[in-house]
């Protein structure tokens, strides 16, 4: 067995950017442990390190050879892979194809069965790790990708890297592995930071290397983490409850442009406290890359963490150059929104004819136009009254007003928050400004929901419009393509019915396309309402899916074409309730509807002859009718359960008129009639779920 030594490889480059760094640092680890599982060299764990200046990978004991290897195969019998002539058969070809070699070097030999055979010897000698790691190296460093990232040339080489590479540092225990990559040499050192530690610093050997860093004041990526997470909480408690804003996205970012991290704390003027603070925050966030501080009272502050790389003995001109630097930015935002509200909404609603939404679909302004109407519809079915309906058409006519807005077009996330503040600023209700700002809700998967109904009324409509309308031009998502994110928006409007359970769903689509129709579109609005209504029925099942509810219980609901959000959730839910906890009531159900449903004839429809009925076939009649009426009632009142009592209660009379009636009886008016009437005790049950999709599992 070959001995064990540690092994490191680290690419120095210059600054590299943050997200290139991330995904390149996965890249890293997969392609050296692969490289390695390839190479037939055993290996411990693979770790990575990443600094802006270096890409490292570590790996524990690491073979310092492959194995040797030796095998001897037996093959066919030997009269089997040799004819009367002895050349070789197809038998022995493929037997020596398979064993990379060739039948005449196939030995036969007596075994104890008595049998001769034949048999392939193979020896794979033992390869040193050094020439391995040689090439693997040379291999990684080239086969890492840096995807919407130009890699760069140096040197007089043609070798790519997203930024010049200026060292490499490789070690097999305490020897060099030797590595070349355009013009750059392996060799034993690393390079400190810049300020703090520059030059070079010898590595001894892979177990040491960490630490090498750490003297040379680097620390790597959870680290530096670590340590920035602690300052400000450090920060936070020493301000008695303040918060910093440190998004996800931004803080690895910020842990990215760093090697040795240290906390220092700006401020701002505070007559910036009086320009919306969405944009400040977003000026400081994103072109500055500053951590926001909140007070315990949830307002925002004048100071703001800035994660320094330099010398800490420096800090204070950190500082003070950070607070200049900020300065601009914010008279920037500030510049904005003050020319902003000079203009006013309603002025920047009509320079919507001139954006685009949709080629076919037109203009931004044509898209508000019928948001209108799609929002007016939503308020007015909530029945909350007509000062709502009033303020859901407002607010949907000067929601994408704010996309001209000089603040939106430097901070375009702020669309919609933006549109808020002009919007009071101008006189608007509260109520229409915070529809406006919230109107984008919800953004993503678990975002909140607008919090008013003109909020969701508004919502709904921009989302539906967009649903609607990709559909008319028939570009509906495709499983790689949904660039207007058709599926976002269908599981946003179907949330925001889900609370209001009051709307049609069906009547919005059907508005929304008409509203669309009015404009000059030319479509197939009945097959387009009806693939769109399709589409949400497809969400519907996948959220019920996630929600823990049967496939089959699903597909009896989906079976039934109802695409109202609440109604399709509810009536699943109740199915699954009835079929877990009132077992009796589920196998009535499933019982009498199976009992109907194979003889049942749809083609002769569910109008009976009363003349012709008998006592068994009464009864069932009367109790359909009986049945369909308290099914509809408890359906109009949202009692699910209350339903599908309705229907179990059927099982008894359909087992006596299947007891005392013979359907298929040789007059054919009495049979056609007999099937009518079990037509019609299945339409009892069709409004609800198709209960024949989950008869078989009951």
């Amino acid at each position: 067995m070959a001995d064990r030594l540690d092994f490191l490889l680290e690419i120095g480059t210059e600054e590299m950017p943050s997200r290139p760094l991330m995904n390149a640092q996965t890249q890293l680890e997969k392609l050296v442990a692969k490289g390695l599982d390839d190479a037939g060299l055993a290996h411990g764990e693979v770790r990575t390190l990443s600094t802006p200046r270096r890409l490292a990978v570590m790996v524990d004991d690491c073979a310092t050879a492959t194995e040797e290897i030796r095998e001897v195969m037996r093959g066919p019998k030997a009269q089997i892979a040799f004819d009367a002539e002895g050349n070789p058969t197809r038998a022995a070809q493929g037997f020596a194809r398979k064993m990379s070699t060739t039948p005449e070097a196939l030995v036969r030999r007596m075994e104890k069965d008595g049998n001769e055979y034949v048999f392939a010897e193979r020896f794979v000698p033992s390869v040193p790790a050094t020439k391995l790691l040689s090439e693997l190296c040379e291999r990684t460093i080239a086969g890492i990708q840096w995807p919407n990232y130009r890699s760069q040339r140096w040197g007089s080489e043609h070798q790519t890297f997203v930024r010049p590479i200026r060292w490499i540092c490789a070690l097999l225990g305490d020897e060099v592995v030797p590595v070349t990559y355009a013009d750059v040499t392996s060799g034993r050192t690393t390079r400190g930071h810049r300020v703090l530690g520059p030059g070079e610093h010898e590595v001894a050997t892979p177990d040491a290397y960490v630490q090498v860093l750490r003297d040379a004041f680097v620390l790597g990526e959870r680290e530096r983490a670590e340590v920035i997470r602690e300052g400000i909480a450090e920060l936070e408690a020493e301000r008695g409850g303040a918060r910093v804003d440190a998004p996800k996205a931004v803080f690895d970012e910020v842990v990215n442009l760093c090697e040795w991290p240290t906390i220092v704390v700006g401020k701002f003027d505070e007559e910036f406290l009086a320009v919306p603070q969405e944009i400040i925050v977003e000026a400081m966030l994103t072109h500055q890359r500053y951590f926001p501080i909140y007070a315990a009272d949830g307002k925002l502050t004048r100071e703001f963490v800035i994660v320094s790389n330099a010398d800490p003995r420096v800090n204070d001109t950190v500082r003070a150059g950070n607070e200049r630097v900020v300065r601009p930015r914010l008279d920037d935002a500030k510049f904005f929104y003050d020319e902003d509200l000079k203009v006013g909404l309603d002025a920047f609603r009509e320079r919507l004819g001139n954006v685009v939404f949709q080629k076919k679909l037109g203009t931004v302004l044509q898209k508000s136009e019928r948001m209108e109407r799609i929002a007016a519809l939503v308020a007015e079915q909530t029945g909350e009254g007509e000062d709502v309906v009033v303020d859901a058409a407002r607010a949907a006519h000067l929601a994408k007003a704010d996309l001209v807005s000089q603040a939106v077009v430097e901070f375009t996330s702020q669309q919609g928050v933006m549109g808020g503040y002009y919007a009071k600023a101008q006189g608007e209700s509260e109520r229409v400004a915070q529809a406006i700002s919230e109107h984008y809700r919800p953004r993503f998967a678990g975002d909140v929901l607008p919090t008013t109904t003109v909020g969701k009324a508004v919502a709904v409509a921009d989302k539906l419009d967009t649903i609607c309308g990709m559909f008319a031009i028939d570009e509906p998502p495709t499983g790689s393509a949904d660039p207007f994110a058709v599926r976002r928006s269908a599981i946003g409007v179907i949330n925001m019915l889900r609370t209001i359970p009051a709307t049609s769903l069906p009547a919005l689509i059907a508005e929304s396309l008409e509203a669309y129709a009015a404009q000059g579109l030319e479509f197939d609005h009945e097959q387009t309402l009806e693939k769109v209504a399709a589409y949400f029925i497809g969400r519907l099942s996948a959220i019920a899916r996630e929600e823990g509810a049967d496939a089959d219980t699903i597909k009896a609901v989906a079976d039934t074409g109802i695409c109202d959000p609440a109604a399709f959730l509810n009536r699943v839910a109740a199915l699954e309730r009835a079929r877990r906890n009132q077992r009796e009531v589920f196998d009535d159900l499933a019982t009498a509807y199976a009992r109907a449903s194979h003889l049942a004839d749809a083609s002769l429809g569910i109008s009976v002859d009363e003349t012709m009925l008998g006592g068994a076939e009464r009864a069932l009649l009367d109790a359909v009718n009986e049945g369909s009426a308290a099914v509809q009632e408890a359906i109009v009142a949202g009692e699910l359960d209350d339903a599908l009592a309705a229907l179990a209660r059927l099982r008894e009379p359909i087992d006596r008129f299947f007891a005392d009636v013979l359907v298929m009886d040789e007059d054919r008016d009495v049979r056609e009639n007999r099937l009518r009437l079990l037509n019609r005790f299945e339409s009892a049950f069709s409004g609800v779920a198709n209960i024949g999709a989950m008869a078989k599992k009951k």
